[in-house]
């Protein structure tokens, strides 16, 4: 089951590009753009996180912030604001938010810290199975169920595996998974990708990546 994000912007265009960008990634995500419109629904027990920006019509997501945390205080919240001010972070934070982002933000970023929080917030989610193998994502660990035995990943393979797991189905250009995986500061070649997948391959070889060619990678 799809984790479920509710994003509360009043900037149409913005909202739907975080929307586009967190469905891509696995996401179901449900579009507030007013503070009446998301109060209505801060009752709903499936959303898993929330994405409040701070400045919404008459109200604030602080004062919405307020209502989420009143319902259930283990959903986390994320502030996004177009103002950087270091007081509105202090307050962010001192609130109990999980996050805060600033307009203009870079998307792929935003992705990156979601993922984050959501694997913090729900270890006990995190046990996967994929043509075979059983993936415990708490415990960072592979086994294959069959004599019960581990498969030794090293850190970016596993990496590099949850990334597929969580998009089955979506095709990753090489430079794609080099921003997801080794961050957009990193400065070597991309071949890393293509050596790293040999490795998963090798040690995993019922994973049904397939590579497409001049582009990159897709597992189904």
């Amino acid at each position: 089951m799809k984790k479920v994000i509710a994003v509360v912007d009043d900037e149409k265009d913005l909202n739907e590009l975080i929307k586009s960008y967190l469905e891509k990634e696995g996401y179901a995500v449900r579009s507030y753009y007013t503070f009446e419109e998301a109060v209505d629904h801060v009752y709903d027990e499936d959303i898993h996180l929330w994405m409040l920006d701070i400045m919404l019509d008459e109200k604030s997501g602080f004062d919405l912030f307020e209502l989420i945390k009143k319902q259930t205080r283990e959903v986390p919240v994320v502030f996004i604001s177009a103002r950087d001010k270091e007081f509105d972070r202090i307050i962010g934070l001192e609130k109990g938010s999980d996050d805060y982002i600033t307009k203009p933000f870079n998307m792929k970023e935003v992705v990156l810290r979601i993922n984050n929080i959501m694997r913090r917030s729900y270890r006990d989610d995190m046990q996967l199975e994929v043509d075979g193998y059983l993936i415990d994502e708490k415990q960072r660990k592979v086994t294959l169920p069959e004599g019960n035995s581990d498969i030794d990943l090293t850190t970016k393979e596993f990496e590099l595996l949850v990334l597929f797991v969580h998009n089955k189905g979506t095709a990753f250009s090489r430079e794609d998974i080099l921003n997801r995986i080794w961050g957009t500061d990193y400065f070597g070649s991309d071949r890393v990708v293509d050596d790293t997948l040999r490795r998963l391959r090798k040690k995993m070889p019922d994973l049904s990546i397939h590579t497409l060619y001049g582009f990159g990678y897709r597992l189904d």
